[in-house]
């Protein structure tokens, strides 16, 4: 194997600590013996040296991309696509469907984002699942059913969906929620402390380090995703790998890393929905071997998120931009 120098190009940086650096983070360290740095624009200083560019997001990194393609031209030009690409900026944003068209080559993150492109960049384009360590399950109360949802709190998350559904379980019905995340939005911020004071069995944790964010996955009987918009969000896959069962909205984010037959669905901004799931998971009696059928319809989806299947598709990606 040839060894090459890749830029990964993010708009999101450590400090930001959500899901586009956890993505170019992880891409560096499944890039070896390839040579990889991140940037949060190119050119810079090392820039003559680079082989391949991995851009993340199509509107943000715009100007990095077409930096690239002036002095490259499509060669080694690949771009991964965020949700707010697929679902919000390529609809109407010039700037992101430029960088579709200078691009080698596309990226997609869960196996239905493809459906959201123009038939033109069909052929160019490629999915390749992200990865995360299979963890065990960790002791689970008998005495309580707890679910966490995990997501910073702004609009595309739609969080104040889950405070409305916490609002509706009845007093004494044994469901615990812990809502991690930081208030990007204050609004949001401030409705969370309204809900937490007002519903006893909701916290909002804020944010948290991700070990301890992890093990609080791996405790929980489930994980809650509400998100409107996404492009096809870690956590899920996490929750996955560590054998907790998912409560999803109906978005192709979401179902395209479930499934689309997959049981544990409720309509984007249907609290009364995601309440009804979260009260069903917790009466076996009325319900029974649900919470048995979302675990192993979620137990099928694990091996997709291996970390040596996405770096065996990384590897093939960046071979393909170097020799196209």
């Amino acid at each position: 194997m040839q060894k090459l120098r890749v830029v990964i190009v993010s708009p999101a940086l450590a400090e930001a600590n959500n899901g586009n650096w956890q993505t170019t983070r992880r891409w560096q360290r499944l890039l070896s013996p390839h040579s990889a740095r991140i940037v949060r624009q190119w050119t810079d200083a090392q820039a003559g040296q680079d082989d391949v560019m991995l851009a993340l997001h199509a509107r943000r990194s715009a100007d990095s991309v077409q930096a690239w393609h002036a002095k490259h031209g499509q060669r080694g030009l690949g771009l991964a696509l965020t949700g707010t690409d697929l679902y919000r900026d390529i609809e109407s944003d010039l700037q992101a469907q430029h960088s579709l068209a200078l691009a080698s080559s596309l990226v997609v993150l869960q196996s239905l984002g493809k459906e959201a492109l123009p038939s033109l960049h069909h052929s160019k384009t490629r999915v390749i699942f992200q990865s995360t360590g299979m963890r065990q399950a960790l002791p689970k109360s008998q005495r309580q059913m707890r679910v966490v949802m995990v997501g910073h709190l702004r609009e595309e998350k739609d969080p104040l969906t889950l405070m409305a559904a916490a609002r509706l379980l009845p007093k004494g019905c044994g469901i615990f929620i812990d809502h991690i995340g930081a208030a990007l939005d204050p609004a949001l911020g401030q409705a969370a402390q309204a809900t937490q004071a007002q519903c006893p069995h909701y916290r909002w944790l804020g944010a948290l380090p991700h070990p301890q964010t992890r093990q609080r996955i791996q405790r929980a009987h489930l994980l809650v995703h509400t998100s409107r918009l996404e492009g096809g969000a870690h956590v899920l896959m996490e929750a996955i790998c560590s054998g907790t069962p998912v409560l999803a909205s109906r978005i192709d984010g979401n179902l395209g890393l479930l499934g689309n037959d997959y049981t544990g669905i409720f309509e984007p901004g249907d609290a009364q929905g995601l309440a009804d799931l979260l009260l069903a998971c917790r009466d076996p009696q009325k319900h029974p071997g649900l919470m048995a059928h979302l675990g192993h319809q979620c137990a099928l989806r694990a091996p997709l998120f291996e970390p040596q299947a996405e770096r065996a598709a990384l590897h093939r990606w960046v071979q393909d931009l170097w020799t196209i």
